[in-house]
């Protein structure tokens, strides 16, 4: 893809003046040119705070790690390139396409200025702009106060990044590596406070499939989650290249469509964790529920369309194409409605002839 109007070409250009977009966000705004694999409306523009030490925490499995080798204007998040931009442009480009846009979503990074950059461009975004805007919050940064200062500002939505669901894990991975430091209470501490502040179904938390967990670590979180009427946002770990886990396994698709499908049910359809058999290694074997039910949820679709905040309609309106998976790739997550072919394709992969026999 080639630059076709402008963006940032120099150094330690930093947040508030200068954000980070996606790359399908710079294709809808026009900074980059350049097309999806198939033709769908994308309004869901995502931006991340960007300084010169770049992000603090050290994350084991994150592109954005603090000892991830390289220099930090060339690290990867999710595996995708984020162009630099200008702030005011920016959000004229956005104010000038408001028709279009269904979701905004600014993503923090754990440092000092974080919060007061992140409240900056909040405010900078909902002065011109009336699309619903999420934040991706650092924990470390922020308190119950700062979060009621973002919702006084105009912000719709909180996502909570806690990719690992076990508390183990979760120190295995973001606190015990060399300049980690997060803690699994401080996370939970802001969820709690997050849902009190904004309320139901307006708080999610990314769970992370394939970096350790088993499947009865997922559905448990996606259970207590639903319980809280908190969201739960599914990623498929993709590795990033020379982070400490660039080199390890992703999940395989069909466990992928699994989780995808029993997350669905708990969430949307009011199905219980206790509706699901485990082996002993912790891996979804068996649904006890009615073929019927299930086949149903599968043929609608929406259980494997990527998870993200609506749109002002309760449309899907955040779809960050390609955050699971390459363009060249199978869709792991569909940013639109699958389509019939699609459908097939899923049922196969989730071998259901194992999950639901009979």
């Amino acid at each position: 893809m080639t630059t076709t109007l402008p963006i940032a070409q120099e150094a330690h250009r930093v947040s508030p003046e200068w954000v980070r977009i996606s790359m399908a966000s710079a294709i809808a705004l026009g900074y980059r040119s350049g097309r999806f694999t198939r033709d769908f409306e994308f309004g869901g523009i995502n931006l991340l705070l960007d300084y010169t030490e770049g992000c603090l925490s050290d994350c084991a499995y994150c592109g954005l790690a603090r000892t991830r080798p390289g220099n930090y204007d060339d690290k990867s998040f999710i595996r995708v390139e984020w162009p630099l931009v200008n702030t005011d442009d920016f959000v004229d480009r956005m104010a000038a396409r408001r028709e279009k846009l269904t979701r905004l979503c600014i993503s923090m990074v754990t440092h000092g200025r974080s919060y007061r950059d992140t409240l900056d461009i909040t405010r900078r975004i909902t002065s011109h702009v009336d699309t619903p805007l999420s934040i991706l919050v650092a924990p470390p940064t922020l308190d119950r106060q700062k979060l009621v200062s973002f919702k006084d500002a105009g912000v719709d939505m909180i996502g909570i990044g806690l990719d690992a669901v076990t508390r183990e894990l979760f120190r295995e991975l973001r606190t015990d590596v060399p300049h980690g430091g997060l803690k699994w209470d401080r996370y939970w501490e802001i969820i709690g406070h997050a849902r009190d502040v904004f309320g139901p179904w307006k708080v999610n938390c990314h769970t992370l499939v394939g970096i350790g967990e088993t499947d009865r670590d997922l559905v448990e979180t996606f259970e207590r989650l639903r319980d809280r009427e908190i969201f739960s946002y599914l990623f498929s770990f993709n590795p990033e290249p020379n982070s400490r886990l660039g080199n390890a396994p992703r999940a395989p698709l069909g466990r992928w469509r699994r989780i995808q499908l029993v997350k669905y049910l708990i969430e949307s359809r009011g199905v219980n964790a206790s509706a699901c058999e485990f082996d002993e290694a912790g891996a979804l074997v068996r649904l006890d529920l009615p073929r019927e039910r299930v086949l149903e949820a599968i043929w609608q679709g929406e259980a494997f369309m990527t998870n993200g905040c609506p749109g002002p309609k309760g449309e899907p309106g955040c779809t960050r194409p390609y955050g699971s998976y390459r363009p060249t790739e199978p869709f792991r997550d569909f940013p639109f409605l699958p389509i019939a072919d699609d459908r097939v394709g899923i049922v196969e992969e989730l071998r259901l002839e194992e999950l639901i026999p009979g």
